[in-house]
């Protein structure tokens, strides 16, 4: 499955789940925003993080 699989993938049960109906073309740009959003994050997610590390704060009262 390619990314551009997985995000039409998704756009579509996002439309079921927010019952939207959305036109091609809107559908073809949302599709390119969201490659383009994964594309900019994409660095950061490569990053290696130490199997140590927090991943979340902890707040304690």
């Amino acid at each position: 499955m390619t990314q551009s699989d997985t995000w039409s993938a998704y756009l579509t049960l996002m439309e079921q789940i927010l019952d939207l109906t959305l036109t091609d073309d809107r559908r073809a740009e949302l599709l390119v925003q969201l490659t383009r959003i994964a594309g900019m994050a994409q660095p950061l997610m490569d990053y290696p993080l130490d199997d140590r590390l927090d991943v979340a704060g902890v707040y304690t009262l």
